[in-house]
């Protein structure tokens, strides 16, 4: 899977179709939608686009005003279901499945290990900016993922590097360090840290992930700021692995690690 930030769901773009279809036909103005609905004319321009999700409220004020009839209302539970960014739905589908993930960050606390609140700083200051809905969609989503550390039977194995850099972040409270020494306290779960002055090249190459699916297939997950990928080329799989092993030789151990960030925490009291 290869996409990039500017490459809405489907959903997205079918919706907003609809509804420019809908409104041109029934001659209501942009203008008036938006003032029905309690938005700018800009950002209903921005959901006919698709570069906005259309949210509840514009889809059944516009049936109202275009007399739809219960059409463009129907779209709103297969917007609920665009949970994930477009270019990490396929990641997320394979997580699902997942018996073992492998992940390396270099900048941000993954998101199987996020608190609420360190989600809702990354994903609240977006650019472009997000719907307040499509916030709190996405939060959840996010939230819901973390079932897989300790709800999954058998229990999937988890293992994290984490780059200093992570845990420098602002966005990084006391709260969220506890997480990370909490959730290393389970069993299935790994997390190691990579020091500034042990870093190798590969560290600062950007987020790598390994899967291992129930039927042994295994998938390497790469991710940019323009763009991901999502393969089970042998060969793609096989250079993220190499990666990823020499990362994790360089990375302390984790009781290492744990003492590391627990270092951190008293810095901070």
């Amino acid at each position: 899977m290869t996409g990039d930030n500017n490459q809405q769901p489907a959903a997205w773009r079918y919706s907003g179709d609809q509804l420019k279809r809908w409104r041109t036909k029934a001659d209501v103005t942009r203008e008036k939608l938006a003032s029905a609905a309690n938005y700018s004319p800009e950002t209903i321009a921005s959901m006919e686009r698709g570069v906005r999700r259309p949210t509840p409220r514009v889809l059944d004020v516009a049936d109202e005003l275009c007399d739809a009839d219960g059409m463009l209302s129907a779209a709103k539970k297969f917007l609920d279901l665009e949970r994930f960014p477009a270019r990490a739905q396929d990641f997320m589908e394979r997580e699902r499945e997942a018996t073992s993930v492998w992940w390396y960050e270099p900048a941000l606390v993954p998101g199987l290990l996020q608190t609420r609140t360190y989600a809702h700083a990354l994903i609240d200051n977006r650019i472009p900016p997000l719907d307040d809905e499509t916030v709190e969609s996405r939060i959840a989503a996010r939230m819901d993922r973390q079932a897989i550390l300790t709800e999954r039977k058998p229990p999937v194995g988890l293992s994290f590097v984490l780059y200093e850099a992570v845990l420098r972040y602002p966005a990084v409270d006391g709260e969220q360090l506890d997480r990370l020494l909490e959730v290393s306290r389970l069993r299935n779960v790994v997390i190691q840290v990579l020091p500034f002055d042990r870093a190798v090249t590969a560290a600062v190459l950007g987020p790598m992930a390994l899967l291992e699916t129930r039927d042994y297939q295994r998938f390497a997950f790469t991710e940019g700021p323009f763009n991901s990928e999502l393969s089970s080329d042998p060969g793609v799989v096989s250079r993220v692995t190499e990666r990823l092993s020499m990362i994790r030789t360089q990375a302390l151990d984790p009781d290492e690690s744990a003492r590391f960030i627990e270092r951190m925490v008293n810095q901070r009291e």
